[in-house]
């Protein structure tokens, strides 16, 4: 019987993270992975949406032709070689960045296949038993279906984030079922591609969880778009409508049909739990499924977990960071944990909403706190760039005056959260941003700007003031 002294199982970005510091710490380690090699991000998530997300921002930047005196032109829009050059790009990442990694590993294994737990020191896989002394579970998780009335029978019109990205060509119409970053960001995939695009959400706004001026903003420009929009939609029943599918759905107390080719479904994650023989260890997982850890991402008396299998925030970073962690906790007894409190979220529309931090709600509830709104349009790159929607709002403790929260609506705000993020996680006063030269012009001004307009109003002030 083969040994080892870690296993991970699972091929993802917490997998590989563990992986990196086991090989570094000279580890005889096991990757027991099944399916394509890279997990969600590179294959099914990040990489291929933002690409498509990326290249229709393009193609609407074309058409619209920001700068006056200029003249653009746009080959005719080719979704399916837009879906190929998404393949190559995919394939060549999962390459570079997966499979060349793992080659270079000197002390790790990879095994293609399915592990199951026999017991707290012993996984079966493809049949064979291998002993180990610490294990990191890092299976992820995959898309969940609403069990509702009507489902089975449209089976072939059903749509998740991983059928939408193998189509062949551009739906005629799709309703989209949620309201938070996966359904918007493919809400305006197919919006901009061409699809007649519906969007049920259950909550009162879309990202109901976001700061609902941002929130409400980014619904406007949505719909402006042409995404039909409807909140306070509670599903009832789907029906076969011809060779599409019919919705039927209760929206604001009111009953309503819609019709489209398919249904995208954007309802949550469930995590890759099932015939992990978790009940052979003394793992244990949560009501949904998910796998319980402790924070220093324990799960069991030798066994860890990291990644979106132990749920939110199910985001690459924060699974790679887990899986580093977790691997770093297991192998050198250590009892390092993560400060979610500095964790970015971004929702790849365009404009972009991020945020990191605390909301204006959230800090009310232990501390006074006061908040500032500044629109996109007072910075001057915003208007250069001809991209003045959104905007940016910080919130600070009233007292100490330290920012506490930062959140953008905007062009290509997710290349501005990371400051963000190290002013939080360095706890920096409004003060302190105001004391540090940004460059001129650049959309990071904005951060700067919201520091200002605690002082005074913004609008009344010149470039560069301070």
């Amino acid at each position: 019987m083969k040994e080892y002294d870690f296993v991970i199982i699972g091929g993802g970005a917490a997998g590989f993270a563990a992986a990196l510091k086991a090989d570094e710490l000279d580890v005889k380690t096991l990757m027991v992975n099944r399916g394509p090699i890279g997990g969600t991000c590179v294959n099914v998530g990040c990489v291929p949406t933002k690409y498509l997300l990326t290249a229709l921002e393009l193609k609407k930047r074309a058409l619209m032709g920001h700068y006056s005196g200029l003249s653009f032109t746009l080959k005719e829009f080719d979704f399916r070689k837009l879906l190929d050059g998404k393949d190559e790009l995919v394939k060549k990442l999962r390459r570079e960045k997966y499979e060349k990694v793992l080659e270079s590993l000197e002390n790790v294994d990879y095994i293609d296949g399915s592990a199951r737990f026999s017991s707290n020191s012993e996984i079966v896989v493809n049949g064979e038993k291998i002993k180990f002394k610490k294990a990191l579970i890092a299976t992820g998780a995959k898309p969940r279906i609403l069990t509702i009335g009507g489902v089975e029978d449209v089976k072939d019109r059903i749509l998740t984030h991983i059928e939408a990205l193998e189509l062949e060509k551009v739906p005629d119409s799709v309703v989209i079922i949620g309201g938070r970053t996966q359904a918007l960001e493919f809400a305006q995939i197919f919006a901009r591609a061409g699809s007649e695009a519906t969007l049920l959400q259950r909550s009162m706004r879309i990202m109901p969880t976001a700061e609902p001026e941002l929130a409400i903003e980014l619904e406007d420009i949505l719909s402006e778009e042409g995404t039909n929009i409807n909140t306070s939609a509670r599903i009832k029943r789907l029906e076969r409508a011809g060779e599409g599918v019919r919705v039927h759905a209760e929206v604001g107390g009111k009953e309503k049909m819609f019709e489209a080719q398919y249904v995208f479904f954007a309802t949550g994650r469930s995590p890759n739990t099932h015939d992990l023989g978790l009940e052979n260890t003394d793992v244990k997982t949560d009501e949904k499924g998910f796998v319980v850890v402790d924070e220093t991402l324990k799960a069991g008396k030798n066994i860890y977990a990291a990644g979106d299998v132990i749920g939110e925030p199910m985001l690459e970073t924060v699974a790679a960071k887990e899986g580093f962690t977790a691997a770093t906790n297991a192998l050198e007894e250590k009892n390092v944990k993560i400060d979610y409190r500095i964790v970015p979220k971004v929702v790849f529309t365009d404009p972009q909403l991020v945020s990191v931090g605390l909301t204006d709600r959230e800090a009310q509830k232990f501390t006074e706190c006061s908040c500032s709104a500044v629109e996109i349009s007072n910075v001057p790159k915003a208007l250069i760039l001809g991209e003045e929607r959104g905007l940016i709002k910080m919130v600070v403790d009233a007292k100490t005056k330290e920012i506490l929260g930062v959140h953008i609506l905007a062009y290509n705000a997710a290349e501005m959260i990371p400051e963000a993020a190290l002013i939080i996680r360095n706890r920096m006063t409004i003060d302190e941003v105001i004391d540090t030269l940004h460059v001129f012009p650049t959309m990071s001004e904005a951060i700067k700007l919201a520091a200002l307009s605690f002082k005074g109003d913004i609008s009344k002030m010149p470039c560069c003031a301070l």
